[in-house]
């Protein structure tokens, strides 16, 4: 299984979030990847490390996507090769070359001429390694969420994209859902005015993790309760955020503060479900079961952020912006509007202000204000899995890849995201004082910028 493979790099990984240490950003002569164009590729040949759960899912959404096709995938679990090769003969797409049978395997498939691109689905510790070394060896990078676990790391992964001029780009597709893209595109459209405040949460019950043992992302993601406390997961709720207020495109993350509760969900669990023996039984759980972090940006917009996986508290991630014109919050989706074409909103029954009350028919605001890709490839997407973004992200992916068109988020987003992890577990430790975001642009920040399909 992966979990076998967390060595040196997955030990210093995790030292360094522990301790906070920063690498301080060197000046570079490497071009800036804002915007970067690769040559296009008539098809993408992809190689997939880590076959797990979400590498199985992966695969089997590259193999309904034209223009996709998987050539080796690396893993050293008997199990999860076998259940990703039956997914990809089941497409009736061709079957890739297996690389196996040791902790090496992954640096055999990015050293592959018929790989152009590489996709990685392993334990969060080695995105970071793994990534740095495909780039080096001139693969673009596609990584699950988190891409970096600490700052250093995620200074790594900027100034090798700016070396190697490789995409890296991280694989949160809670960006590519429906309605977090029909909120985009009214955004776009000025339909809250001015956006001022948003909140953003993983909250996911995943107590159920503990059993895992021998594969399973709770073999190894349960042992990180017991050796962080912050937001531990933050993508999911920020990364639509940062969408929405343009972060890195004429704003950014500024500073940060976080509280956590006290990490009491899990134990409780633990004694309740596991047998006394179970390796996890007796873990020390220190992650405090609610994180709350608040964001300031440089416009002096606010973000609220949240992380519960160890309560059983329902599924949201909250996808709440509130602008001078309006307001939306998700789950379940509803809208608060005070002007549209210029005359004062009414609900659909005409009697009252839409803006007094929440308005939860969403079908008219999705006729109107649907995203032009979800028009376009809704019914495809609605055959795979998480809702539909799976498929949109990767034909995304695979389209730019193509045309050689810039990623819709690149290594500067991927960084600032995923510094929230680090950062959350320093304040908690500081009482909830102030942490500083990392200027991972170098100030070009400033400069305002849409990429693709998030204009």
């Amino acid at each position: 299984m992966l979990g076998s493979l967390l060595g040196t790099a997955a030990a210093a990984a995790l030292a360094g979030c522990a301790t906070g240490s920063t690498l301080a950003p060197q000046p570079v002569a490497s071009k800036p990847v804002m915007g970067l164009k690769a040559a296009p590729l008539p098809e993408v040949r992809l190689g997939l490390i880590g076959v797990g759960q979400r590498g199985a899912e992966l695969a089997q959404t590259l193999c309904r996507i034209e223009g996709a096709r998987i050539t080796a995938i690396a893993d050293i679990d008997a199990v999860a090769i076998d259940k990703t090769l039956a997914l990809i003969n089941q497409a009736h797409a061709p079957r890739p070359e297996v690389i196996t049978g040791s902790s090496g395997a992954w640096e055999r498939l990015i050293g592959r001429s018929d790989v152009d691109a590489v996709v990685i689905a392993t334990p969060w510790e080695l995105h970071t390694p793994m990534a740095v070394a495909a780039m080096r060896s001139g693969k673009h990078v596609f990584v699950e969420t988190p891409a970096a676990v600490t700052l250093n790391e995620a200074w790594l992964l900027v100034d090798t994209s700016e070396a190697t001029q490789r995409h890296c780009m991280m694989l949160e597709s809670c960006c590519y859902g429906r309605q977090e893209m029909m909120l985009l595109n009214m955004i776009r459209q000025g339909l809250f005015g001015e956006l001022v405040h948003a909140e953003g949460a993983y909250f996911h019950d995943l107590r159920q993790q503990l059993k895992d043992v021998e594969r399973g992302p709770g073999s190894w993601r349960s042992l990180r309760y017991a050796q962080l406390n912050g937001n531990l997961y933050p993508t999911h709720g920020l990364g639509p955020v940062a969408q929405y207020f343009n972060i890195q495109r004429g704003d950014r993350f500024e500073y940060l503060n976080s509280q956590s509760s006290n990490a009491r969900g899990l134990a409780a669990y633990a004694s309740r479900e596991l047998p006394p023996g179970h390796p996890h039984a007796r873990l020390p759980y220190i992650t405090g079961d609610v994180n709350t972090s608040v964001i300031k940006c440089a416009s002096g917009r606010t973000i609220l952020l949240q992380h519960d996986t160890t309560t059983p508290r329902p599924y949201s991630r909250l996808n709440t912006v509130v602008g001078t014109n309006g307001v939306f919050s998700g789950f379940p989706d509803r809208i608060a509007i005070d002007m549209m074409d210029g005359r004062k909103l009414m609900t659909p029954s005409g009697n009252r202000e839409a803006s007094r009350e929440w308005d939860s028919d969403m079908k008219p605001w999705f006729e109107r204000f649907d995203h032009p890709l979800w028009k376009q490839l809704g019914a495809q997407a609605q055959q795979g899995g998480a809702g539909g973004m799976d498929f949109v992200m990767m034909w995304r992916v695979i389209y730019n890849l193509r045309q050689g068109l810039p990623m819709d988020q690149d290594v500067y987003d991927a960084a600032a995201w995923s510094a929230v992890l680090p950062l959350s577990c320093e304040s908690v430790a500081d009482r909830g004082n102030a942490k500083d975001f990392p200027d991972f642009t170098r100030g070009r920040w400033k400069t305002p910028r849409t990429l693709g399909v998030m204009v």
